[in-house]
Order: structure tokens, then C-alpha cells, then sequence
């Protein structure tokens, strides 16, 4: 059970709640209800005594200076999400969506946004009935954090627009009714403290994370695969190589491609030192782990904190005009994250031109396949080799493109959201050059013959489900099956 409010939420929970392996449920504990309601009672407090409350007494962006009277507030938290509606392009899944009212949940469980109880407790039970957004994944600067893909959540709780329900996209006041949920009526400022905020960002880029990491183990049971294939020399993987400049990263790596190795019988290397894709991979792959492990901290910071505005102290009871829904931080993480993926893609698609060309390969046979009329893995070596130049087109940095807009209120923004959308997709990408890459290692590593334990357990799970190729044969149901098994985590052991 992930308890929100009571302690910090990781990566790990956020996704495993996203995908509905870790039920959520609020803090029941009674000092933690007392703390949102204080939270609402000092906004009502500041309204009472007259103070300037932006996005309540005020407009919005540009229109700050628009005074708003108080029988126009509720009106104004309602226009407020309609006129966002304007999202374009593919629709969030029901993975990610269910991430982005998680990450909304802990992030307004902090106390600081001036919300109901109410309100976070039908964004727990919308969870639990996997009743969804339905998000348009384009539209968002990343500053004031994700406004237009964040009203499609605001918008469900009213029961306006659509929500996802299983594989179903229905109107959201139809899906609150069949699960017997009134529309929420939103108070002054609570559809900006659920709009105002980096979630779809932090939900999308924790995604990401959780996906990259896998793909690093992958990849390093891959470069092994393709270090036996072709005969290389194991000596490459050597931890006393790794200790004298040592990154954690390339230590872990080399670790992981020195244990796949071991066990194999004592042979002469087809060459004293291996060309750099293979010899090199534990640095390669190190980036990407280090790349992580530096995005960790960032990601869960912004996870758990209050990344509304305005912000309001329910212990003093002041508002706080601040700019904490910039995502800065995730669209640095991200695009740095995208450029290490993306380069273990590349890693992946040079190795496998290695094995399939017999000077290169230490004389398997080329493309991997025997007989003057079958080409074996020629045309997957074209399909690895167009993922990896798209994902490596997609590292240009989405945070160098800041906007001025919304009037030249919005001046200096983040792409945040950009940058993690750009992230996930250059994973995407990688995970399909990876499963190419080890069709074509596992191929040549059993050419070759002699494998060693670890290898041929990777081996022998990728055989109970794609057969060896012994004669030319469509290959796009073999790549989704291995991307079927690598994402449920059938093929490798938790490394």
C-alpha cells in the first residue's frame, strides 16, 4: 500500500501505483487531515481579510491585474480549466495518465495548496476505480508547470470532457455516474492548485527513468552475448580496469558483463583488443547509470514537493507568489537521460554489425545465417540502424527551446514536458534496437557455441519463446515478443 502523505514516494512507487501494482490510499492519520484543513482554512483566511490571492481575487498570467469580485471566484475556478482545454495530439495511456494523478496526489497531500480533503480523496478513489484522464500528451511549456494537460484532470473531477475506463474513452460525467461519483464543485483555487504544477512532466519522466534503467541491464547482457559471439576478449571487463577511474556507472556495467561472462571456457580472442563497441560498452552503458542515479534526487525532489502557485502555509497562514511550477529540473534530467539512451542505442547498432559481417565477427557467418539464399538479419540490421538515428535526433536539448508566450507573461519556460515526452520515446526506441541486438548476439552466440550459465539462462528465455532463425522469416514478431518479455521481466534476472 503507498500511504500519500506520510513519507516520501520514489520512483519505483510512483510507476508501480501507475500501473496499479501498489494500491494508493491517503494518510488516515488525524494530525495529517488537520493539516489540509488548515491549509484551506488560511486561504479562506487571507480572502476573509481582503488579501490579494493570485488566480482567486485576480486573473490569471497576463490578466493578474484583473480584479476578480467574489461572486465571480467559483465562476473563474471553473473557466479557469475550460479555456485550457485546448491539448493536442495522441492521448496519454492509462499507465501514464494514472501517473499523472499520482504524482498530482502527493504533491498536493503536502498541505501547501489550499484544497479541500475532498478533493484529494476523490483523486485517491478515482485511482482505485481507474477512472482517468484522458490527456492529450501536447500542449504544455512546462511553466506554470502543465496547465493545459493538467485541466483534463480538473476537468474529470467536474465531470467534463472525457475520461479512459479500461480500453473504453467515455464521456467523463457518464463514467462518474456508472461508478455512482457525483461532479466535484470546485472551490476558488482548486482547480489552479490541480492545473499549476509539473505532474504530467514528473509522472512522464519517471516513467522514463524506471524504463532506462531496465534497458542498461538489457544492454549489458546484450554486449556480453556479442563479446562471446564474436570471440572477443574478456579480459576488457577486467574490475581492476574499472577501479582506477572509478565511475560508478561503468563499474556496475562492467560488473554485470563480467558476471555473464564468467564461466567460459578458456580460448584465444580473435583479437587482443576489441573494437570499441564492445570493449567500450561498460562506459557507454556507465553514463546511462550514472545519468540515473544523478536524475534520482531531482525526480523524487519534485515528486514530493509543492509545486503550485500560489502556495499557502498552513501554520502561518501566508500565500506565497512564487514560480515552483517551473520543471527546469526535469527538463535537464530528461534531456540528459535521452542523450545517454540514445547513445547505447547507437552502442547496440554497432555491435550488431559487428556480428553479422565474418571479418568482423571472427568468421560466423554472415548475417548470421548459413545458405547463399536466406540473408538473415541484413534488413534488421536497416531497422536497427533507423531507431537508433531517430533516437539520436531526438537528443537535441528541449530546454534550449523556451518560448515567450501567454503575452510575454509566460517569457522564460522550461519544456519540460517536451523533454520528458522526447525522453520516453528515445527509450522506446532503444528497447527496439536492444531486442534486435539480442536476436542477433543470441544468434551468433549460439554459432558460436560454449556459452557460459548466465548467458545461456538468457539464451534458453528468449528460445522458449522466439525460435533460432534457420531460413529467411518475417522478424517483426519476433522483435515484439522480445520487447513483450523485456518489459514484464522475463528475460534477465532483477540485476
Amino acid at each position: 500500500m503507498l500511504r500519500v502523505g506520510s513519507r516520501p514516494v520514489t520512483i519505483e512507487q510512483l510507476v508501480a501505483a501507475a500501473r496499479g501494482e501498489l494500491p494508493v490510499e491517503l494518510e488516515g492519520d488525524a494530525k495529517f487531515r488537520e493539516r489540509l484543513e488548515a491549509g484551506r482554512r488560511a486561504l479562506e483566511q487571507a480572502l476573509a481579510e481582503g488579501r490579494p490571492v493570485y488566480g482567486v481575487t485576480t486573473g490569471v498570467g497576463a490578466s493578474v491585474g484583473t480584479q476578480v469580485p467574489p461572486e465571480a471566484r467559483s465562476e473563474m475556478a471553473l473557466n479557469l480549466l475550460r479555456f485550457h482545454g485546448c491539448g493536442t495530439g495522441r492521448r496519454l495511456d492509462a499507465e501514464a495518465a494514472a501517473g499523472v494523478v499520482v504524482a498530482r496526489l502527493i504533491s498536493l497531500a503536502r498541505g501547501y495548496s489550499g484544497v479541500r480533503p475532498l478533493l484529494l480523496d476523490r483523486l485517491a478513489l478515482l485511482l482505485e476505480r481507474r477512472i482517468l484522464p484522458a490527456i492529450p500528451e501536447e500542449g504544455s511549456v512546462g511553466a506554470s508547470g502543465d496547465l493545459t494537460p493538467l485541466s483534463y484532470l480538473a476537468a474529470l473531477l467536474v465531470g467534463e470532457r472525457e475520461a479512459l475506463v479500461g480500453d473504453a474513452v467515455l464521456p467523463a460525467g457518464e463514467a462518474l455516474a456508472a461508478a455512482g461519483l457525483e461532479p466535484l464543485v470546485l472551490e476558488p483555487k482548486e482547480s489552479l492548485a490541480l492545473m499549476n504544477g509539473t505532474s504530467v512532466m514528473t509522472a512522464l519522466a519517471c516513467f522514463a527513468h524506471e524504463r532506462a534503467g531496465r534497458l542498461a541491464r538489457l544492454a549489458s547482457a546484450v554486449s556480453a552475448l556479442a563479446s562471446h559471439a564474436v570471440a572477443g576478449n574478456p579480459a576488457h571487463f577486467a574490475a581492476e580496469i574499472f577501479e582506477l577511474k572509478p565511475h560508478r556507472g561503468t563499474r556496475r556495467a562492467g560488473a554485470w558483463i563480467r558476471e555473464d561472462l564468467a564461466g567460459a571456457p578458456s580460448r584465444e580472442p580473435a583479437r587482443l583488443q576489441d573494437r570499441y563497441s564492445l570493449r567500450c560498452a561498460p562506459h557507454v552503458i556507465g553514463v546511462l547509470l550514472d545519468a540515473l542515479d544523478f536524475a534520482r534526487e531531482w525526480l523524487e525532489i519534485e515528486i514530493n514537493g509543492v509545486d503550485d502557485n500560489p502556495i499557502v502555509d498552513p501554520e502561518s497562514g501566508d500565500v506565497h507568489h512564487g514560480g515552483n511550477f517551473y520543471g527546469g529540473h526535469v527538463a535537464f534530467a530528461m534531456d540528459g537521460l535521452k542523450a545517454a539512451v540514445a547513445s547505447v542505442a547507437d552502442l547496440l547498432d554497432r555491435q550488431l554489425l559487428l556480428l553479422c559481417a565474418p571479418e568482423t565477427s571472427g568468421g560466423l557467418p554472415a548475417n548470421l545465417i548459413r545458405g547463399a539464399a536466406h540473408h538473415g538479419m541484413k534488413a534488421m540490421q536497416i531497422s536497427a540502424s533507423a531507431l537508433a538515428a531517430e533516437a539520436l535526433r531526438l537528443t537535441l536539448p528541449a530546454a534550449s527551446f523556451s518560448r515567450s508566450t501567454e503575452s510575454h507573461n509566460q517569457d522564460k519556460v522550461s519544456m519540460g514536458t517536451l523533454a520528458a515526452r522526447d525522453a520516453l520515446r528515445v527509450v522506446e526506441l532503444a528497447e527496439t534496437v536492444a531486442a534486435i541486438g539480442l536476436l542477433a548476439a543470441a544468434q551468433g552466440a549460439e554459432l558460436r557455441g560454449a556459452l557460459t550459465p548466465r548467458l545461456a539462462a538468457l539464451v534458453a528465455a528468449l528460445r522458449r519463446e522466439v525460435p533460432r532463425l534457420e531460413a529467411d522469416r518475417r522478424q517483426d514478431l519476433d522483435i515484439a515478443r522480445v520487447l513483450e518479455l523485456h518489459r514484464r521481466g522475463a528475460l534477465l534476472a532483477p540485476a
